[in-house]
């Protein structure tokens, strides 16, 4: 009776039961976080390791799937809102830099260096540093500390996710007394109207025009649309093969991203594609499948043998992180909650802070304009947070730090 029908169906179980629990506690406990527990809890009983596997999600989810997602995050975020976003880096930088400091001078006396150097890099990004690190571990014989970079990698978005919530809940209501009292301006609000205004395509309608003609809408269905990302997702995997004097590598999905935005400006991809394309959805559920694929190596025992220094280095960390963004945002005169929001998106990266972001707002938004405001002022910072922190840093941070052994 199992075959790839019913894996299909099992994991689409699982990410509706997050999705139910999300919108019943109106966000506060986030779907992903409640998929993660059922798929582990699957895991440690009646799932085989590889149902997403078996299901046939992964192979599309972590390759095309991934650059397409990315791409099209770059078709929702504008050339302005990137350039507004110059303070989320500069807190995701501060945040980074505090974790490492707090986790190297706290935890070493503590749990030892080498378990340090094996977990740091991937508590400050994702699976590409979890990698890179359990891999420079098993070279030096190091197993244990093999072990705990892919652990930490597991079990570390189990705080990110909740963390994250409490942020943007406190965040969005704080945006939203303001929106009800009055405070968003009228000239404000229809700006903020007209750049969410991406299902029907309208964001553009009445802006200048573009360097390159649209095409005819009977002639830009969903294969042409699907096609220009496509196109452009192969030039970003392009240039991230390419090495840069003094740079090296910009990793290929940096280059989805800004290629997106890029190319949105331009008029060669539509704004917000996917969804056009009818495809946000798949591409969201396939690529999430391939985020909790992780966590089919956490077992009881793992966990347990680790489980000590992992939570130690992760409340370090956290705290390390909370007091320099505070101090940035500060600073910066950016509210605390979403800074420190934006920098936690190194315990989860992408898509993880899509979704949280998008129930969030679902939950707390009474109808598609409050909705629509709270994107606009918490989404991209999240999105450009994400990148930042995983997709950008801790890769840097791993180069780094499998020389510390």
């Amino acid at each position: 009776m199992y075959n790839f029908a019913l894996a299909f169906v099992i994991c689409a179980v699982a990410y509706l039961i997050g999705e139910a629990v999300s919108n019943v506690t109106k966000a506060w406990v986030p779907s992903v976080f409640v998929t993660a527990v059922v798929m582990l809890i699957g895991y440690w009983t009646i799932l085989p390791a590889t149902v997403i596997s078996d299901s046939n999600l992964i192979p599309f989810g972590s390759t095309i799937g991934i650059y397409l997602l990315i791409t099209h995050m770059g078709t929702i975020i504008s050339l302005k809102q990137l350039g507004e976003q110059w303070k989320t880096i500069v807190i995701c930088l501060a945040g980074l830099a505090g974790m490492c400091l707090a986790c190297w001078f706290i935890c070493i006396p503590i749990i030892g260096r080498e378990f340090v150097v094996a977990g740091l890099p991937p508590l400050t990004g994702g699976i590409v540093a979890a990698v890179t690190m359990q891999t420079a571990a098993t070279e030096k014989g190091l197993e244990a500390a093999a072990l705990f970079a892919i652990a930490m990698y597991c079990v570390q978005g189990f705080a990110g996710y909740p963390l994250t919530a409490v942020c943007l809940q406190l965040e969005g209501k704080k945006l939203l007394k303001k929106y009800r009292s009055g405070e968003i301006s009228k000239a404000d609000m229809d700006a903020i109207k007209k750049a969410n205004s991406l299902e029907a395509g309208e964001a553009n309608k009445g802006a200048k025009k573009k360097l390159i003609p649209a095409i005819p809408e009977k002639w830009n269905g969903p294969v042409m649309v699907l096609l220009k990302l496509g196109i452009i997702a192969w030039v970003a995997t392009q240039l991230g093969t390419v090495a840069f004097p003094g740079i090296g590598k910009i990793s290929g999905a940096v280059w989805a991203l800004v290629l997106g935005v890029i190319f949105t400006s331009l008029g060669f991809l539509d704004v917000n594609s996917l969804n056009k394309a009818n495809s946000y959805g798949i591409m969201m559920f396939a690529l999430m499948m391939y985020i909790f694929d992780g966590l089919k190596t956490a077992t009881p025992e793992m966990l347990g043998s680790v489980i000590g220094p992992m939570l130690l280095l992760i409340v370090v960390g956290v705290a390390g992180m909370a007091l320099f963004e505070f101090v940035a945002a500060k600073l910066l005169k950016v509210d605390f909650a979403l800074a420190l929001a934006n920098g936690l998106t190194a315990l989860y990266g992408f898509p993880p802070n899509a979704i949280i972001t998008e129930n969030t707002c679902k939950a707390l938004g009474q109808d598609k304009d409050e909705y629509d405001f709270l994107m606009s002022q918490m989404y991209p910072s999240m999105i450009v947070g994400g990148f930042t922190t995983v997709t950008i840093t801790s890769v840097i941070i791993a180069g780094f730090f499998t020389n510390l052994f």
